[in-house]
């Protein structure tokens, strides 16, 4: 339902990439709408380049087979792709052991399993098809609180990176908070945060390797934590180039950032081993603390979280954005129902239908990384034997394997059934099945 009697209908605090695709699927999906980002960065049409030229040092994200077809459903899929690196292979390891498990996107009759772009390049893609919608942003501005209100919610905003520069309100439908996984709006409105320290940090950079990737990623988990290696090669560079997402502890990780490239592509290589041959070159690194969040209720009267405002994953598996995009489509989806059938958009009714329909996606997706992470984390020589007979016995029966595949493509968890109005709009090839 829309309501002409509020500013705007619904705000969406955080133009980040939750955000900005929320934002796209609600003008593309549900264009009755009115819809308000609220972003810290400035942002407008001079600031989206012509072309584009990926960067080394540029952090990637992980995208699913199923994340595809939501992202061909939108009609991003096209403009996306030309950067994107197909990932066709996924070889599961423990180091040191002999078990193993490998997953071929033929097997699934399909072109990839996955794919990996740059997130600078994912969100230059969705700004400039928010240029083609009626999405209005408030840039440079911040959600600075928020009251409720009987028909819906009261947003104060900010302007600039003092919150209270020109601070005014905008009355909305439903506020949804997509400010990531430190969320201070989540915070400061009291929404109870569950949080297990892995005791652990992600080191985050790209490197290169003597040998090519040949469209492979490689998980591998060794005693000291587990590490994946994703290719990631846009069209104009060699197919040499991954992306790595290596465990460490904190020791570890503060004197291995002390050392200087050439005894890190060492230290890495004792690591990993010599699948891609020797380790290159290594570029920036980032890191930062490792920890699983979930929020319990993640809904209230005119108030949801998205993303990893909702909830963060380890990154080993790659699923974070990939179950965040999933949760968008099922948010999207019963905002759609609520105006067909004239509901309030921030009435618990509909937000609860949304909870409930994303509810057993994210646990069961958290419970898959979660599981990874302890089965692999343990050294005893007895838990050692029973995992490289679970991974060889994965790889050796059809049904269990085909499970593995389909949690790692992203198509484990419910899907959305909702589409652009006008029909479902394909770009980029059509994909023989949906598996």
């Amino acid at each position: 339902m829309t309501n002409t009697s509020h500013d705007t209908d619904i705000v969406i605090a955080g133009g980040g990439l939750a955000g900005a695709t929320l934002a796209l699927a609600l003008a593309r999906c549900v264009p009755e709408l009115r819809v308000t980002v609220v972003e810290s960065f400035p942002l407008s049409a001079d600031a989206v380049p012509e072309s584009y030229q990926p960067s080394y040092d540029a952090r990637s994200t992980a995208l699913a087979w199923g994340s595809r077809l939501i992202f061909e459903q939108l009609g991003l899929w096209q403009r996306l792709s030309a950067h994107a690196t197909p990932i066709r292979h996924i070889h599961v390891s423990d180091r040191g052991h002999f078990g193993a498990t490998r997953l071929n996107a033929k097997d699934h009759q399909q072109e990839a399993l996955g794919y990996v772009a740059d997130n600078r390049w994912m969100g230059l893609c969705l700004m400039q098809e928010l240029l083609e919608t009626g999405v209005h942003w408030e840039a440079p501005a911040a959600v600075t609180g928020m009251d409720p209100l009987a028909d819906g919610v009261e947003v104060f905003l900010g302007e600039g990176e003092r919150a209270d520069t020109n601070p005014r309100s905008l009355t909305a439908q439903c506020l949804v908070i997509a400010d990531g996984g430190r969320s201070g709006l989540r915070e400061q409105l009291g929404f109870r945060v569950n949080q297990q320290d892995y005791g652990q940090h992600a080191l985050i950079a790209n490197v290169s390797t003597s040998q090519s990737h040949q469209n492979t990623a490689y998980e591998r988990f060794t005693d000291a934590g587990p590490m994946a290696l994703l290719p990631n090669s846009p069209a104009d560079q060699a197919e040499t180039s991954s992306s790595l997402v290596w465990t460490l502890d904190g020791d570890t990780l503060d004197d291995l950032l002390a050392r200087d490239t050439a005894e890190q592509c060492r230290r890495l290589q004792a690591r990993f081993g010599w699948r891609l041959g020797r380790f290159t070159r290594i570029g920036e690194c980032s890191h930062y603390p490792l920890t699983l969040q979930t929020v319990d209720e993640s809904v209230r009267p005119g108030v949801v979280l998205v993303g990893n405002a909702a909830h963060t994953l380890h990154p080993v598996a790659g699923q974070g954005f990939n179950l965040a995009l999933r949760g968008l489509m099922a948010l999207v989806e019963q905002f759609r129902l609520a105006v067909t059938e004239d509901q309030p958009l921030g009435s618990l009714a509909v937000l609860n239908r949304y909870q409930a329909r994303h509810r057993q996606d994210w646990k069961q997706t958290v419970q898959f990384s979660d599981s990874l992470i302890e089965i692999f984390g343990q050294s005893m020589p007895a838990v050692a034997a029973v995992r490289d007979m679970g991974l060889t016995g994965l790889d050796l029966l059809p049904g269990a394997k085909r499970w593995f595949g389909r949690q790692a493509m992203g198509l484990g968890g419910r899907r959305s059934q909702i589409s652009p109005v006008g029909g479902a709009v394909h770009s980029g090839k059509e994909s023989s099945s949906h598996d």
